[in-house]
């Protein structure tokens, strides 16, 4: 290997394996392997918690670096507690205990892989490590040694396979005490303010912790490096702005995920009704769900100076939920805490976390506007909303309909639950709208019939009159659904769907330039945004007379529908539109082609039947432009 093709950089390594592995698997592979994957899943979470990155996984082995030695160590010590205290509930011969190294070291990157003596020497520390133990570097220890208020148990010079020199090796003890390093003579685990009289160690350990508490506030520096705002995607907004990750399920059953989306769905439904905050769509945050990211890339990637993240663990009616604010861009975290609560104390955790997030980023509300009512009370119910809302999001029929079950369960356990209303109501909707119905005028008939269900309730917020927006306009009354449109964005000025909806219902009443605007506002919210959103930017800006970027946008568009993301005839359709108005018939001939490959039945007739813009002369123009690219008007006779 050539060095001087790859980067070297000095790194915190983090080498785990299973003791007893092999013994494990012999006695039962199916209850080991089932283990296995629950704690190696705990170590994930664990370690993007403590942003480290997860290098690679094999079997019963794990390889994570750090940017620095104490996330390394605090997270194998969360780690190696968190494994402790999930044996305890297994028999003794089945219990999966980890020996974790850690070392600071110098090592050689080629893309997403490290390699060097500074992982070997990781890798000899894991095997020095008792089961459910910690072995650390000499160089690692010193650079932890006053700043974890750990215990140490000095190992001695060690001897290891194919490293030239011996290493030193240090025992972490994992007590809550700080001691120094051990030297001839000298008890193991003794704190070190025990080595001199009691009250002047004890004044000594007062100054230090003081000193510890003005450093880390007013002059820390970063645990990981700053993200840039010269870096970032798109502009930094002056008011504080948030990304809430998905948080992690780190139970072993992955039929509780539905709680750590719901925690993260709630949470950004709580901050976006904050007009002093700027809160990412949940569907842009959505696209980091399981992988392992870094909070700089977040930031950057996002525009938004403080992430959260977290984790979930429910066992029984326990539930643990970890929560973490980190400032991107100073590299320091802001709040952290876990909490222990009982599954029937979630609403008023989340209510906690939110108010704790306020807090720390210094939005001062007045007049109590951040008391957040429930829409229930009843946990099973929000739990079937939860699922329904996730199967609603993915625009399949069959998920649909699953959902429209799930929230007439929710309904049945609470009949005041205004959300769960509104979504059985949008599965009318979108059953209307992607034509899955023989008479789209009853599913539609029934969503205005939910939505009344919906302002029964008394609980009406921006999500009843975004659905209210969209009715109105599939009914053709333009000014009442913009009417409505704009009473759901003033009511929740975060949420991307709401200014969508908005949007759109302005284009069809023939005022593209404030379509164009709240599309954008849509586009800020939520960056990864879905191609949907093009279709209705392309089709505004063509309306208004923006040809360039009404091109460039639907050239967009129909680059993500070919790779799936939605029907392509409707980018054909406006793309056929735009090239005939410019009078670059070829063009418009090529995509009109197209039209007809997709669907050989299609007629401008029916366009202009789905097609509800107020303007009927401008609705003309563009039926004539279509049958002017070579589109037949009316179903050819036999």
């Amino acid at each position: 290997m050539n060095t001087q093709d790859f980067k070297r950089k000095l790194t915190a390594i983090f080498c785990a394996d299973v003791a007893g592995y092999s013994r494990l698997m012999g006695e039962d592979e199916a209850a080991t392997v089932k283990t296995l994957e629950a704690y190696k899943q705990v170590m994930f979470s664990l370690i993007k918690q403590h942003r480290g990155r997860v290098v690679d996984s094999p079997g019963d082995n794990l390889l994570a670096e750090f940017a620095s030695v104490v996330d390394a160590v605090q997270c194998a010590v969360a780690a190696q507690n968190e494994f402790k205290a999930r044996n305890a509930d297994l028999p003794e011969n089945r219990r999966m205990q980890f020996r974790i190294g850690v070392n600071l070291g110098d090592v050689i990157e080629e893309g997403e892989r490290i390699y060097g003596d500074g992982v070997n020497i990781a890798a000899r520390l894991e095997a020095l490590a008792d089961p459910g133990g910690i072995c650390i570097s000499k160089t690692a220890f010193d650079h932890i040694e006053a700043k974890l208020p750990l215990g140490y148990h000095f190992l001695g010079e060690q001897t290891v396979k194919n490293i030239a020199k011996p290493i030193g090796a240090y025992k972490v003890l994992m007590e809550p005490r700080v001691t120094g390093r051990e030297k001839k003579g000298q008890t193991k685990g003794v704190a070190v303010w025990h080595r001199k009289p009691v009250f002047a160690g004890a004044v000594a350990v007062l100054i230090v912790i003081i000193g510890l508490a003005i450093w880390n506030f007013y002059w820390r520096a970063p645990k990981f490096e700053p993200a840039s705002k010269e870096k970032m995607a798109l502009p930094l907004l002056d008011k504080p702005s948030i990304a809430v990750l998905p948080f992690d399920n780190i139970s072993s059953d992955r039929d509780q995920d539905y709680i750590a989306d719901g925690i993260t769905e709630d949470i950004i439904s709580h901050l976006s009704k904050i007009p002093e905050m700027f809160v990412i769509d949940r569907k842009s945050t959505s696209t980091y769900k399981g992988k392992q990211v870094k909070v700089q890339q977040v930031s950057e990637d996002l525009g938004v100076q403080y992430v959260l993240e977290g984790s979930v663990q429910k066992s029984g009616n326990k539930l643990r939920v970890t929560a973490q604010l980190v400032d991107a861009l100073k590299g320091q975290d802001l709040w952290s805490e876990r909490y222990d609560r009982n599954f029937q104390d979630l609403f008023a955790l989340q209510d906690e976390i939110t108010s704790n997030i306020l807090k720390a980023v210094g939005v001062q509300l007045t007049g109590g506007r951040f008391v957040h009512q429930y829409d229930t009370t009843n946990i099973e119910a929000w739990g079937y909303w939860v699922k329904g809302i996730s199967l609603n999001l993915q625009g399949k029929k069959e998920g649909v309909l699953e959902a429209r079950s799930l929230l007439e369960k929710a309904l049945k356990l609470d009949p005041s639950y205004a959300m769960a209303w509104n979504q059985l109501a949008w599965t009318y909707i979108i059953e209307a709208w992607m034509g899955w119905t023989d008479s789209p005028a009853d599913s539609l008939g029934r969503a205005t019939e939910l939505a009344q269900k919906v302002e029964a309730t008394g609980k009406a917020g921006g999500a009843f009159h975004d659905l209210m927006n969209v009715i109105y306009m599939l009914q053709g009354k333009y000014d009442e659904a913009i009417a409505e449109g704009e009473k759901a964005v003033v009511t929740e000025p975060n949420e991307a769907e709401y200014y969508v909806f908005l949007g759109n219902a302005l284009r069809y009443a023939g005022r593209p330039n404030e379509a164009i605007a709240n599309m954008k506002k849509a586009m800020r919210l939520n960056p990864y945004y879905p191609a949907l959103y093009l279709l209705f930017l392309g089709a505004s800006y063509e309306m208004a007379g923006q040809y360039d970027e009404a091109l460039a946008t639907l050239n967009k568009l129909l680059e993500r529908s070919l790779k799936g993301e939605l029907f392509p005839l409707f980018a054909h359709e406006l793309l056929t539109i735009t090239y005939a108005r410019l009078g670059q018939m070829d063009k418009a001939r090529a995509h009109a082609d197209e039209i007809l490959k997709i669907n050989p039945k299609y007629t401008v007739e029916s366009f202009r039947k789905s097609t509800p813009y107020k303007d009927r002369a401008y609705l003309d123009s563009l039926v004539s432009l279509l049958v002017k690219a070579g589109l037949p008007e009316k179903p050819q006779m036999p």
